[in-house]
């Protein structure tokens, strides 16, 4: 696609809203699971904290919206959380949002595809061996997909979404109804009671409330990925900042619908679920095989009449799919942050590049590549990945709200509407409300989870940052260092030009790249051979002289056999001699077309330039012959990816000579 043809890739609402909000829309299907998870460890005398537990997210979540609504509207350029603390609370701020955000953006890939391969795995148990293979393969197929353009990736992503949504909304209503009726649904697991852990048996005071905090921030992964609408704003069509503030506030409706439903589902069909089966009372057989379905499985089974039943599979393929196109938040936002940090020189600049789709694709697949190798680390294991989980979006979620604070403190210094300063009081409220709360919600994740291996998350953040800070530093003191300070004294020419010709033997590339030296009319030219086999030397020397040219050729011995170090050494010597002066040195090499062909040949040349590129003064020319092989890979149909934005035209537009 054509640079011009961007505007084309701009979404709608109703794709802007599977794309951007997928990973807060399907956090629902484990949310609650996460919360039944922890208190389950003190036995069953803790459930009834379930519903004020659930009360606390659906509140934290709704405070959270209404933030970043004026997050999207104050900053539609999309930088989200890192513009707003770069701008209000400065560079290193927005920094340590930056690198929680894409650390957080890795684990939400991990996570969600982990989740979804859990779902599968309830619906087939027998596929429980193959779960790393799996996720992994998932992970590929995500990358393939959104290499292809976000406006691809959103048309094969939104059914999912918009069926898993449909799904769990009937599940709810009918679970709901049938509750109403006196035909309350029963789970599979509300027959087992549950051992407590003996630590955590007969809480009381401090550790019972530690506990059921803990629970709080194990639910808080139903806030993950709201933040990714703010950083996306650019995507949607205009006007952008109304559409995406809307985009996000259906998306927290329809969130809060679906995380009330299913914990109030779970409730009612008495959901037993532990993160160790042996601790079940009442289950017969082998506890150790025994793989306990998730959450919503029970649910939809429970709802639908069965593990049999069309409804149950629907809800299973849809959340099982809905969690793995999840992901595609963070493949969507993690590649928009990228860019924006390599712009702003904290990232590598290949960050920045879009692919032929116009889509980021060195991000997408940095991104891949780190989820991967998390999923594989981790043996795609939910519970284990979770602890890894939500702390970067809460500091991001803390340190923007603060900053919009700010933001609006400066606005209302300078802001003579009455009207206008009445909408930033409302504004700045509700941000200072939103800051207060993520921040406490933040030492609460880090009291709750930091041991349990949230600290590796912490430690990510920490040398993510300190590598962005590097590469500025980098990017700036390379800057200065480039800079022109006296234009007259930079294109003052040369004293004298010294032009070598490295030569091995005589042969047609050898004479091309002394022809080539020649029409530089350099002020000395000269041939340089090493000496490595005597006979062969005096060879080269006879066939020299028969040739009859001009040039003089020297040759130097080379007592070790070899040639690197001779030849660096002799140019060094007349850079030396001669500061002011310039040489150029030219080397002939073979242009192949075969992958083993590049094993076979110029790999002195490649030794010789990359140590004369680290010589001053000197200028090295590579004067390429195409050997018959070459002409392979100039062929049409075998155009690599990226070609087009190489410069290398279609077939159609080739002129028939080039062909």
């Amino acid at each position: 696609m054509r640079s011009e043809e961007l505007h084309e890739t701009l979404l709608p609402k109703r794709l802007a809203l599977p794309i951007f909000a997928s990973d807060p829309l399907s956090s629902v299907a484990y949310a609650t699971q996460e919360i039944l998870l922890v208190l389950t460890l003190g036995g069953m005398a803790y459930l009834h904290f379930t519903p004020w537990i659930a009360v606390a997210v659906v509140a934290l979540m709704t405070v959270v919206v209404l933030s970043y609504r004026q997050v999207v509207h104050a900053y539609p350029s999309g930088g989200g959380s890192y513009e707003v603390a770069s701008t209000n609370l400065g560079a290193s701020a927005g920094l340590v949002v930056a690198a929680s955000l894409l650390v957080d953006y890795v684990m939400t890939v991990a996570v969600s595809v982990a989740s979804g391969v859990d779902n599968i795995i309830s619906a087939v148990p027998e596929l429980s061996g193959h779960r790393v293979l799996m996720a992994i393969g998932f992970v590929v197929l995500l990358t393939g997909m959104n290499l292809r353009g976000t406006r691809e990736s959103g048309r094969a992503f939104a059914a999912p979404t918009y069926l898993f949504i449909t799904g769990v909304l009937i599940m709810v209503i009918t679970g709901l109804f049938r509750y109403l009726v006196g035909d309350a649904p029963v789970s599979e697991s509300a027959r087992y009671g549950v051992e407590a852990e003996p630590a955590d048996a007969n809480l009381a005071g401090f550790a019972l409330i530690m506990l059921c905090l803990r629970a709080f921030s194990s639910g808080c992964t139903a806030l993950t990925g709201v933040e990714a609408i703010s950083n996306g704003v650019p995507a949607f069509r205009k006007p952008k900042s109304k559409n995406a503030a809307t985009t996000m506030a259906v998306m927290g409706a329809i969130a809060v619908a679906m995380f009330s439903g299913v914990t109030a589902l779970a409730l009612i069909a008495k959901v037993h679920i532990v993160e160790d089966p042996c601790r079940l009372i009442g289950l017969t057989g082998d506890c150790s095989e025994y793989t306990q379905r998730t959450v919503i499985a029970q649910l939809a089974s429970s709802v639908f009449g069965g593990e049999n039943s069309f409804g149950f599979y629907y809800v299973q393929a849809a959340t099982a799919l809905v969690l793995i196109l999840a992901a595609n938040t963070a493949f969507n936002g993690f590649p928009l942050l990228a860019d924006i940090l390599a712009q702003h020189r904290y990232l590598p600049r290949q960050l920045h590049n879009r692919g032929d789709r116009l889509a980021f694709s060195n991000g997408i697949i940095a991104l891949a590549l780190a989820a991967g190798l998390l999923l594989w680390f981790y043996k795609a294991d939910v519970t284990s990945l979770i602890h890894l989980y939500i702390l970067g979006v809460f500091t991001s979620f803390t340190l923007s709200q603060t900053g919009m604070v700010r933001h609006w403190n400066r606005e209302l210094r300078t802001q003579p509407d009455p009207a206008v300063r009445r909408q930033a009081q409302v504004a700045r409220v509700i941000n200072a409300v939103g800051a207060v709360v993520t921040g406490l919600v933040l030492v609460i994740v880090l009291a709750t989870k930091f041991t349990q291996g949230a600290w590796l998350a912490v430690l990510a953040a920490v040398v993510l940052w300190l590598v962005m800070r590097a590469i500025r530093r980098h990017y700036d003191v390379t800057a200065a260092e480039l800079a022109v300070t006296d234009p007259k004294a930079e294109l003052v020419r040369p004293s004298k030009v010294t032009a070598i010709v490295l030569i091995s033997k005589i042969h047609k590339p050898t004479l091309r790249a002394l022809a080539y030296a020649r029409a530089f009319k350099p002020d000395h030219l000269e041939a340089l051979t090493v000496a490595v086999e005597k006979g062969e030397t005096l060879d080269l020397e006879r066939q020299w002289e028969d040739l009859d040219v001009d040039v003089p050729l020297k040759v130097i011995d080379s007592p070790y056999r070899e040639i690197t170090r001779p030849v660096v050494e002799y140019i060094r010597s007349i850079q030396r001699s001669s500061p002011r002066d310039v040489v150029g040195v030219f080397i002939p090499e073979y242009v192949v077309g075969r992958w083993w062909e590049h094993l076979l040949h110029n790999q002195s040349a490649l030794w010789l330039k990359s140590r004369l590129l680290f010589t001053p003064g000197v200028m090295v020319t590579s004067v390429p012959w195409q050997l018959t092989s070459s002409a392979r890979a100039d062929h049409p149909a075998r155009r690599a990816p990226g070609s087009v934005r190489r410069g290398e035209p279609p077939p159609q537009h080739r002129h028939p000579t080039a062909q």
